[in-house]
């Protein structure tokens, strides 16, 4: 055949392959397609939706709230390059999740570390009137107003400070965390900031404790690991005794510099380190009675004490993903339950909120580190957060479980508040109580109460 006959086909036979494909793509361009799946968030005319498939922005004005279960109608192709999608959205209906045999929304069956207790958990929900449930996500600053008030208020628990032990016996100390828990209804999270160094609330009463706990660093200088083994082991073997069930560390944040604000909190080496470090304290933890609590994610860095003023983190996320993860990486894998989220700005993460605020943050932590547990915001009451309208309701919306609060009464009023302007869905709150629940049966809290 001559050749300019055969080339001429070819070039015939690939165009009309490109027609036809460009005719196909334009048809399913065209197509309403539907696809279901959770609101994130919503600000303004924007929607961050979350699918099996994956996690999309879209523009739309529909009046759903954050935690809603949601079919979307559309036009147009998904894509998950994209940060805002371009489809065109025809339809949104909300509906029901679609349930397990034990009532339980399939999306909530993530295979996570509580899962042994996900039906006990579903149960003991199903039992709890609207405000119990929004008192399980609040874990309180003790004081004696608190305790006063424990009989209305189902609280989740309560995060004990230095001057709650100062001065007092040991048989003092179980004295009231058992007439705490005698109060209430559901067992309650007894919570303290035992770090060692320079942050002790136990250690920091002779009575209780001979010598303050030694950080990090100073235990790491003393004996490298094993004598931080040994430390974890006796530590949590003393707050068991007093019926102090959560430990609010270790400090698993990489510095190096003096010049940090976090530095003489920290183990003081680098990332390979400090991930053994978190590896260590999560390992040793186990079975002592105390849950141990990585934070301060997603790694402090070199920013500003956020007790005092707010703070922002410029530095790349390829750094960061190389340099503060890997120690939560690493106790995630040895079995950590709870990871407490910072205030600071992450700017190549989300340039706009706080971490404990960002929907994106927690995305990272539950999607990227696949993190099944509890979820707990810093102290709501930091200079980090004033002058931020809502902050109570962005931190249950971004995805905390847990929101350590003073003014519980205050922040109470607002989540109620936001549930009846539909800011947030009843949904949401069922998720983050469910998960609660479930780790309060993972520690046997609801045992020990029935016995």
């Amino acid at each position: 055949m001559n050749k300019r006959i055969v080339s001429f086909l070819i070039i015939f036979l690939s165009v009309s392959l490109v027609v036809l494909r460009s005719s196909d793509f334009f048809k399913e361009k065209e197509k309403v397609h539907k696809i279901t799946g959770i609101v994130l968030n919503k600000e303004k005319d924007k929607v961050l939706f979350k699918t099996s498939n994956g996690t999309y922005t879209f523009k739309s004005t529909d009046n759903f709230s954050i935690g809603d279960n949601i079919i979307v109608e559309y036009t147009g192709l998904l894509n998950t390059n994209r940060n805002i999608q371009d489809i065109k959205v025809v339809n949104t209906l909300q509906t029901s999740e679609e349930t397990d045999s034990n009532n339980i929304p399939l999306s909530w069956l993530d295979n996570g570390i509580f899962k042994d207790y996900y039906v006990l958990a579903k149960k003991k929900l199903e039992e709890l009137s609207l405000e119990e449930k929004i008192n399980q996500l609040l874990l309180v600053k003790y004081s004696s107003k608190a305790k006063e008030d424990l009989e209305e208020r189902a609280f989740s628990g309560f995060v004990f400070y230095e001057n709650d032990f100062k001065d007092k016996t040991k048989e003092e100390v179980i004295s009231n965390m058992d007439s705490l828990n005698e109060k209430s209804k559901i067992p309650l999270l007894m919570a303290v900031d035992e770090e060692g160094g320079e942050v002790v609330r136990v250690s920091s009463n002779k009575n209780l404790v001979s010598t303050p706990f030694l950080s990090p660093s100073e235990l790491y200088q003393k004996g490298g690991f094993k004598e931080i083994e040994k430390d974890t082991i006796n530590k949590s073997n003393i707050l068991n005794s007093l019926k102090i069930n959560v430990n609010l560390a270790p400090v698993v944040d990489v510095s190096n510099s003096d010049e940090d604000y976090i530095y003489e909190r920290t183990l003081k080496e680098d990332t390979s380190k400090v991930s053994e470090f978190a590896k260590t304290v999560i390992k040793a933890s186990k079975n002592t009675g105390v849950s141990y609590t990585l934070k301060h994610f997603p790694g402090y860095g070199n920013n500003e004490d956020t007790h005092t003023s707010s703070s922002t983190d410029m530095r790349s996320l390829e750094l960061i993903k190389e340099r503060d993860i890997p120690p939560f990486k690493e106790g995630i894998a040895a079995g950590a339950e709870a990871i407490l989220v910072s205030h600071n700005i992450v700017n190549s993460i989300d340039s706009e909120n706080p971490s404990s605020l960002s929907v994106k943050v927690h995305e990272m932590l539950r999607k990227d580190l696949q993190f099944s547990g509890i979820v707990i915001s810093d102290d709501m009451e930091m200079k980090a957060l004033s002058g931020i309208e809502d902050s109570i309701t962005k931190a249950i919306s971004s995805g905390n479980d847990l929101i350590i609060v003073g003014d519980y009464a205050k922040a109470f009023e607002e989540i109620k508040k936001s549930l009846e302007e539909k800011k947030i869905s009843n949904n949401l709150i069922d998720r983050a109580v469910f998960r609660v629940l479930a780790w309060k049966y993972y520690k046997g809290l609801f045992f020990e109460k029935h016995k």
